[in-house]
């Protein structure tokens, strides 16, 4: 054996583990916006709150995930993705905790406020803690998106996307399991502390263990040459207003307003509806859930690896994504039937098929922003996108808490909604951006 012959470098794969820190961040950050939603009637009971007074915090927090969605996906771009998401996990965080100690205004009562009218203290302590919140948690995505889009070559990013944005299931699945438990023993302000010193914990690991593919300690040559291996376009500076000359902006943005209000109708109001339709309490509330966000992270996982799987096998982006994207859709379509059916085993299947849809068709319209846009844009894009699913939202959430009222708590007409958003999306973008390329 020839002594002088260099020992070929290992290739590493790191990449997976950022995208696990991805997972866990996203994790985390479900976990925090989905305390209320397991908590709703707990604290509709204990702090006397009306249908619409609920709806009204969704709708500051949705409001606020709006414009944080456009700030933090710019300036994600301008500092990058350690700092940007470092920082927006920090103040989410102590967002969070803050819920918590709203239970102290139960003694002010009513507070009479200006142009407002009456408004109960502890609504408007929960309004402010949601908008908080909210303008925290806009920073997730785009700079998760932003992150994939660095570490990965355009192979896999649907796969790592469907991955880390299964973290939003898996949040969605732990908090009944964690919520009540916290609940009974310690009480609901609890919940809150408990999920606001788990966001503290990840971003301990965070600042230990990310940095960029090209600095990081971690990566080997070949891993880093994988991950560059797509064409590079050269570095264009585009202002933030002629993002909006982009078909795939458009595109990406009428997809995110049009279905990003059902997913937040599933995580604010599916624990409200079982508890109306079916009778469950707090403690019951658990294993549907769980079926339904397992159901949900396969979804995202398995949306991502079907576009992901036929590029592989030689399919074109634009085929490979819009077939997924189809498939997704027709997916959702039985779940109009939830709240007709009387067996809630069979209601928590539908709407456990459209969720896991919907995580899958996320995975494929988020990657379709990195298969479009120059990679220096895409948290910006992202954020674009998220503002405009944000503002559905808040339409969607308002909505909600009126035809519940006015129906006395029917939510036929709700599902009917959700049932149809992603087949009319999808069309939108396709007569926009009939070809997927890099714009």
């Amino acid at each position: 054996m020839d002594q002088s012959s260099p020992i070929p470098e290992r290739t590493t794969n790191y990449r997976w583990m950022v995208c696990f820190l991805l997972f866990l961040v996203t994790t985390v950050n479900y976990m925090d916006r989905g305390v209320i939603s397991v908590l709703k009637n707990t604290l509709k009971e204990d702090l006397h709150w009306s249908e619409t007074d609920y709806s009204n915090i969704v709708f500051c927090f949705q409001m606020a995930y709006a414009i944080s969605y456009l700030v933090m996906g710019r300036l994600i771009d301008r500092i990058g993705v350690r700092h940007g998401l470092g920082l927006a996990v920090i103040l989410w965080s102590l967002a969070s905790i803050a819920h918590g100690f709203m239970g102290l205004l139960k003694g002010y009562g009513t507070l009479d406020l200006y142009l407002i009218g009456p408004v109960p203290a502890t609504v408007l302590g929960f309004c402010i803690a949601r908008f908080a919140l909210g303008l925290a948690e806009g920073g997730n995505f785009p700079g998760s998106i932003k992150g994939v889009s660095e570490w990965f070559p355009k192979k896999e990013r649907a796969l790592a996307t469907g991955l880390f944005n299964s973290g939003s299931n898996v949040g969605a699945l732990l908090t009944p399991m964690i919520v009540p438990w916290v609940t009974v023993l310690f009480g609901w302000p609890f919940s809150f502390f408990t999920t606001g010193a788990f966001d503290l914990c990840w971003l301990i690991l965070w600042y230990f263990m990310y940095q960029s593919p090209d600095r990081h300690p971690r990566v080997s040559a070949g891993e880093l040459a994988f991950i560059r291996s797509d064409p590079i376009a050269p570095p264009v500076k585009i202002p933030w207003l002629d993002l909006l000359n982009y078909r795939s902006t458009w595109a990406f943005t009428i997809g995110m307003f049009m279905t990003s209000p059902i997913w937040w109708f599933y995580l604010f109001w599916v624990p409200g509806f079982l508890q109306d339709r079916h009778g469950l309490n707090i403690t019951q509330l658990g294993p549907p859930i769980v079926i339904i966000y397992v159901m949900a992270t396969i979804g995202s996982i398995g949306g991502g690896w079907i576009s992901s799987t036929m590029i592989k096998r030689g399919f074109s982006i634009n085929f490979s994504r819009k077939t997924a994207l189809l498939v997704c859709a027709l997916c959702v379509v039985p779940v109009f039937a939830a709240s007709q059916v009387d067996n809630m085993w069979t209601a928590v299947i539908l709407i456990g098929l459209a969720a896991a849809a919907h995580q899958g068709f996320s995975a494929n319209l988020y990657t379709f922003v990195s298969d479009t846009m120059p990679r220096h844009t895409v948290s910006s894009v992202v954020g674009i996108g998220g503002m405009a699913g944000a503002v559905g939202g808040m339409g969607f959430a308002k909505l909600v808490g009126y035809i519940l009222k006015w129906t006395n708590n029917n939510y036929f007409s709700l599902f009917i909604i959700a049932s149809s958003a992603y087949l009319v999306a999808l069309l939108i973008i396709h007569l926009i951006v009939p070809r997927i390329k890099q714009e």
